[in-house]
């Protein structure tokens, strides 16, 4: 049998199997068993769609248990080299050797080994939001107390509170919590809090945008102002502009200045040493 041919009949069998997965699920878990058993892989293209102010990033999360086992999961297994500690009382910004990016909040701390790029294990003490640059390879592993969540790409908040409960609530793609000494696992989808203390663990939901109906322009300048730390300088005759729209509380400044400034056909200059916007 040929390789297209052994190639299409381990996909069928593949998708008929029984299995609690979603299609997406199924579908990532399909790729990454692909790229493990031929030499060549097979590319897809898919078209990006745009939403309002929430960018939508594409996650693979397996959770067959081919390639991860109980003790990747439970285990951290992090030599810290790295020492990361935020004693100030504003959020502190990190970029790790992988190119992913964490907001470290006040009195949190965060360490990892050599090699992280290849490695991607960290361990928080705290609460940090991670935007986490995909990679196939090389999933990326946080650990907090007896807890780990495990992504390719997605961006999350991990937070410990003073009595030891550990909350991950989702922003974008996928997550899969584990906790040691359990088999049980839980895959968290975007606008689910995952939380665990005194031996329980719950999956919740939680509002992760925030919504304007025809709202002043001005209400999402302070907005932003008050959630990004961006003076915005708007036209005089564009403040009272009535707008509705829904942001992600996690959404990149940039993209939401860009939508204003297509929104209203507005030019707009960032100055990053006066921390401001303007519009004009």
């Amino acid at each position: 049998m040929d390789k297209k041919k052994l190639d299409d009949a381990f996909e069928k069998a593949w998708n008929e199997t029984p299995t609690s997965h979603s299609e997406n699920e199924k579908e990532a878990s399909w790729e990454q068993f692909h790229a493990a058993t031929f030499a060549k892989k097979k590319t897809k293209s898919k078209p990006w769609r745009y939403y309002a102010a929430a960018s939508v990033l594409l996650f693979v999360l397996i959770g067959t248990g081919i390639f991860l086992n109980k003790n990747s999961l439970t285990e951290s297994n992090v030599i810290a080299e790295t020492i990361i500690e935020n004693t100030s009382s504003a959020i502190k910004y990190v970029t790790l050797p992988d190119s992913s990016k964490v907001e470290l909040s006040p009195n949190s701390k965060i360490s990892y080994g050599a090699n992280f790029a290849l490695n991607r294990k960290i361990e928080i003490d705290g609460e940090a939001y991670f935007k986490v640059k995909k990679d196939k390879q090389h999933p990326f592993q946080v650990f907090c107390d007896e807890t780990t969540t495990t992504v390719l790409g997605t961006s999350f908040i991990v937070k410990e509170s003073e009595n030891e409960q550990i909350t991950v609530e989702l922003f974008e793609g996928s997550v899969q919590m584990n906790v040691k000494g359990q088999n049980q696992k839980w895959i968290l989808k975007p606008g689910e809090k995952f939380t665990y203390g005194n031996h329980t663990a719950a999956v919740t939901e939680f509002s992760r945008f925030v919504d304007f109906d025809n709202e002043k322009l001005s209400d999402v300048s302070k907005y932003i102002e008050e959630n990004y730390g961006y003076k915005v300088i708007l036209p005089n005759e564009n403040l009272n502009q009535k707008i509705t729209i829904r942001i992600n509380k996690k959404e990149d400044l940039k993209i939401i200045v860009q939508l204003i400034s297509e929104m209203y056909n507005l030019n707009f200059e960032i100055n990053e040493d006066l921390k401001q916007i303007t519009f004009q």
